[in-house]
């Protein structure tokens, strides 16, 4: 197989072929003296003649031209002129009739270093040099098909550059420029006369890579391109960690045409940052089938709401030694592939949208079976991220309660950390907002996402719950118990209190008890509930207290 540059190469001088004149459009009235306004609007600078047509082209025998034109109607061919009309290279003129108007193109004959300026500007990117989306596009398509006539193979990467948004955020987009044309060298410092990188948009960049010894050869220049990403780039004297995240394709054994092998190495990358990003992923077949089965269950998941297949279990709170409410969880019953774990669909749900609808539907069932509960247990009710930052949140739930007729004290909203993130301001008057109706808020999974103290100062939440990561190994771990105990004080000091997620064991239960820890949720007091089930339980938990909980 030739080089890619020799390839790349052959195919540039077939595109100059087809790209050797370059055309202008004049417009001139029918007295052939430049038009300076057209349809009241001023005509843009390259298409305006500044001055007669007989100026443009003094060569013109202006009396047999005349007469041309005034036989020239609008439904008749184009006048055309050709011959050396002044100026290097040779030159063509072809009329158009359109109405009271000439429209005039000149063909021009580009001379070689203009012929090459304009192929190069088409097919690179500007900001970075390296070739662009239609130049990537035409290389692979040719090397595809050399590849097909021999035993060799080529491999395709996919490089998305890891957090380069924040960059782009923080030090502005001149900074994120100065930032791409770093990230190309860097990626051409790692390549070989058998591998070409190309820029295609954003932070998105490929390789193809080609010769002997792939697969093996591409994964080696992966992984030499991921250590090159871990240094540091420096703009304006600030040090940037920008790491990089590839998917790996090889041809003939994960396709042979260019959008096989681009599917095949945007599902190696998506499983990149799945794990965790600053990584490289090969290509495996057992991907596409992740991604169709990924993508059934989201096109089930949007009739799931309409058809009744989901439904709420409601696990067991406890406090003192009392059940005081029940947390509502979300199921989701497909007819054929069973019970769908919510870390499976929740994530779906959210992308495409379907939280607030869902949410909604979720509020008002866990809403409508806490009234047939005791008057002093609560019902407490997740609100997804996305979810809580649809415009009319606190409409929609005030409206549920109304409905309903539950008090707004028995209803608590978990959220968690990632709610926080973004629009800081507006959250902020959200959760006050409900506040102010009487609504308590908790604080899901603390400590385990982006945790800031500065929400704690910011609004008082009147519940943290401490996610089960940490109470998992409470009876051994010291640094779990140190934490644990530091955040039961930290709540306590700020006239919050304190939920254990994952309680499992009664010297769990005695630990936390022994802290100060107010509430417990976990399988040590019960398993979440089917709906016919919590009656039952309700009866047993107000005549009897277990010990286990005392």
């Amino acid at each position: 197989m030739r080089k890619i540059r020799a390839a790349s190469s052959a195919l540039g001088q077939t595109q100059a072929e087809a790209s050797s004149s370059i055309d202008r459009l004049l417009f001139f009235d029918r007295d052939f003296n430049p038009v300076e306004n057209l349809l009241g609007n001023e005509l843009p600078a390259s298409v305006k003649p500044a001055v007669s047509l007989w100026e443009h082209f003094p060569q013109l025998d202006k009396s047999a031209i005349t007469l041309a034109f005034r036989s020239l109607d609008d439904s008749a061919q184009p006048l055309r002129i050709s011959g050396d009309l002044g100026g290097p290279g040779s030159h063509g003129l072809t009329i158009y009739r359109i109405g009271e108007l000439f429209a005039v193109v000149r063909s021009e004959e580009l001379v070689d270093d203009e012929r090459a300026t304009l192929l190069h500007l088409a097919t690179h990117d500007p900001l970075t040099g390296l070739p662009n989306r239609r130049q990537f596009s035409d290389d692979l398509a040719v090397l595809l098909q050399e590849t097909a006539g021999s035993n060799e193979t080529l491999s395709l990467m996919q490089l998305d550059l890891d957090d380069f948004k924040p960059v782009n955020d923080t030090l502005g987009h001149p900074a994120g420029d100065k930032l791409l044309q770093f990230a190309a060298r860097r990626i051409q410092d790692c390549l070989t006369s058998d591998d070409r990188a190309y820029r295609l948009a954003g932070d998105e960049f490929t390789v193809i890579s080609v010769g002997a010894g792939h697969p093996a050869k591409a994964h080696r220049l992966a992984d030499a391109l991921v250590a090159a990403f871990k240094k540091p780039f420096t703009i304006d004297g600030i040090a940037v960690f920008v790491g990089t995240s590839i998917g790996i394709s090889t041809a003939p054994p994960d396709g042979t045409s260019p959008e096989a092998l681009m599917k095949a190495s945007d599902l190696a990358l998506y499983a990149a940052k799945q794990e965790g990003r600053g990584r490289a992923k090969a290509f495996d077949p057992a991907m596409l089938e992740l991604l169709e089965q990924r993508e059934l269950l989201r096109r089930s998941l949007r009739m799931a709401l309409d058809q009744q297949q989901f439904f709420v279990e409601y696990q067991p709170l406890a406090e003192g030694g009392r059940i005081v409410g029940f947390e509502a969880l979300l199921r989701w019953h497909h007819p054929l592939l069973g019970k769908i774990p919510p870390a499976a669909f929740i994530p779906m749900a959210e992308a495409d949208g379907m939280m607030p609808d869902i949410g909604a539907w979720v509020l008002e069932q866990a809403c409508r079976e806490a009234m047939k509960w005791p008057e002093n247990y609560i019902v407490a009710v997740n609100v997804s991220a996305a979810e809580f930052l649809t415009s009319g949140l606190t409409d929609r739930i005030s409206q549920t309660l109304d409905m309903v007729g539950l008090p707004p004290e028995r209803l608590e909203l978990e959220i968690t950390e990632s709610v926080l993130l973004e629009r800081t301001v507006n959250n902020i008057d959200t959760l006050n907002t409900l506040n102010v109706l009487g609504i308590r808020i908790s604080l899901d999974d603390f400590g385990t996402e982006y945790s800031s103290l500065s929400y704690l100062k910011t609004f008082p939440f009147d519940t943290i719950k401490i996610d089960k990561y940490f109470i998992t190994d409470l009876e051994s771990d010291a640094k779990s118990q140190t934490i644990v105990r530091c955040v039961v004080n930290l709540a306590h000091g700020l006239d919050m209190q304190v939920t254990a997620e994952g309680v499992e064991t009664p010297a769990q239960a005695e630990w936390l008890h022994s802290v100060g820890c107010d509430r417990l949720q976990g399988y040590l007091v019960s398993r979440p509930l089917p709906v016919e089930a919590i009656g039952e339980f309700i009866t047993r938990a107000e005549t009897s207290v277990s010990h286990a909980l005392v």
